[in-house]
């Protein structure tokens, strides 16, 4: 990568990005931001790394979730917590039943950037730049809101900050202990319909922590029962706030991205010879790609040797959004062809963007049979093909909305205004969450 530099992707082509009317105050922004400490360090990523690298290798299981994009309005620690709680809470399931280590990503502290299918929306006659997360703009309808502001970025690295702060100190603190963490699943199935099917699992959970406390292994003497790991994670969309917080790190003079453990580029920025692949190519952290219907092999294998060159286990995680009645005939060409030319990547499914359709309420929704659906056609394609099913990437909150329909607790298309409260698209809720990583546990420990 001797002609790559920090700023090399301003050279090419780029889509999905704002117009700023003030280039001074955005070179301000970058400015400041640039002198700002990191986000995250240099060694975190490379934890990360090593677990993907992993799970590449077929042991071990990727749980990646959190906001379709993160609100500043709803930027608070109840917020945050709960949508960690869930995230272990699923993680304890998977790992128990499916007995396998889960690494676990939030889409949190910098999901504040959204690609759109449109650059202006329309309201009564009246035409706005359309609405792309709170880093760049404002979600109410009027022209000042919608006036892309550089100022936000700073707003957005604040928020990032004090985000990553809670979360290591529930991390490290206490909240995560496993006796909690299964005490909270049991809260779970009290009330659930389908109570019966999991009750068995929490129950085992329960008894394996009573033998280990019998022979010793407490959360005052056992650090693993006590803290966990939690990686971050987001679409790095706006390159201009990525490109600010890359930092060359000490230890290996190497460029990482310190804003977050692992980024993704999304399906509408993954042109070959684009800006977001170039900025990619240089960055060292685990990185991520997603990869809809019209993918076709050879394409993809163009995009992995740019990528990833050297083949490392850890560095590329392809991340299938393909839909329920399209990955089953879509994704075993690509598999086959990256397993002929041994291509080490962490496969994972992401079930929700080719789920979304607007229901007879008018509200932008997912069903949850649907995104099961595709879950489960991921498993068993991967099984068809000797492949590894390698983890799941979900949108999803703590909070009990009402955005997505289905679920054992049947959520209908009118009950979506009760609590639809998405900026962008319709997110599981805590009960769906939870009742998808006791399905997803059945495909795989069979995996």
């Amino acid at each position: 990568m001797s002609d790559w530099r920090i700023d090399s992707w301003r050279e090419k082509p780029i889509l999905q990005q704002p117009t700023y009317n003030d280039p001074e105050k955005l070179k301000t922004v970058e400015s400041s931001l640039a002198s700002y400490p990191p986000l995250v360090f240099a060694e975190e990523t490379r934890q990360l790394y090593k677990q993907l690298g992993d799970i590449a290798m077929g042991h071990g299981f990727l749980l990646q979730g959190g906001d379709c994009a993160e609100s500043f309005d709803e930027f608070n620690a109840p917020k945050i917590r709960d949508t960690f709680k869930v995230l272990l809470q699923m993680a304890i399931v998977l790992t128990f039943a499916g007995r396998c280590p889960v690494t676990k990503v939030a889409r949190m502290a910098g999901q504040y950037a959204k690609p759109r299918s449109s650059d202006v929306e329309v309201k009564d006659g009246v035409s706005l730049p359309t609405y792309r997360g709170d880093i760049i703009n404002s979600f109410e309808f009027t022209a000042q809101a919608r006036e892309p502001d550089p100022s936000r970025m700073l707003d957005a690295y604040h928020r990032a900050a004090a985000t990553l702060n809670l979360l290591r100190a529930f991390a490290q603190g206490g909240l995560a202990d496993l006796h909690k963490v299964n005490r909270w699943n049991m809260t779970f199935l009290e009330n659930n319909p389908l109570k019966d099917k999991y009750l068995d699992l929490a129950n085992r959970i329960q008894d394996t922590l009573a033998f280990m406390e019998v022979i010793g292994l407490n959360s005052q003497n056992t650090a693993a029962l006590h803290e966990t790991s939690l990686y971050t994670s987001h679409e790095a969309l706006l390159l201009n706030y990525e490109q600010a917080l890359t930092r060359i790190d000490t230890l290996t003079g190497k460029p990482y991205n310190c804003s977050a453990h692992m980024l993704w580029i999304g399906e509408r920025t993954r042109q070959l010879d684009h800006a977001h692949v170039e900025f990619f190519k240089g960055i060292n952290n685990p990185i991520g790609v997603k990869i809809g219907p019209s993918m076709q092999p050879d394409e993809l294998i163009q995009l992995i040797d740019a990528l990833n060159p050297d083949n490392l286990p850890g560095r590329l995680t392809l991340i299938t959004r393909m839909g329920a009645n399209t990955l089953a005939d879509n994704l075993p060409p690509l598999l086959r062809r990256v397993k002929s030319e041994d291509r080490h990547v962490v496969w994972s499914s992401d079930p929700m963007h080719g789920n979304t359709f607007k229901a007879s309420s008018g509200f932008k929704t997912r069903n949850f049979d649907a995104i099961l659906k595709e879950i489960k056609q991921f498993f068993d394609v991967h099984d068809a093909e000797g492949t590894h099913a390698g983890g799941i990437h979900l949108e999803m909150t703590g909070q009990h909305v009402t955005e997505c329909t289905g679920g054992a607790y049947e959520i209908s298309d009118e009950d979506l205004s009760q609590a639809y409260k998405t900026q962008c698209d319709p997110r599981l809720n805590a009960d769906q969450v939870l009742e998808m990583a006791f399905l997803v546990a059945d495909h795989l420990k069979q995996a």
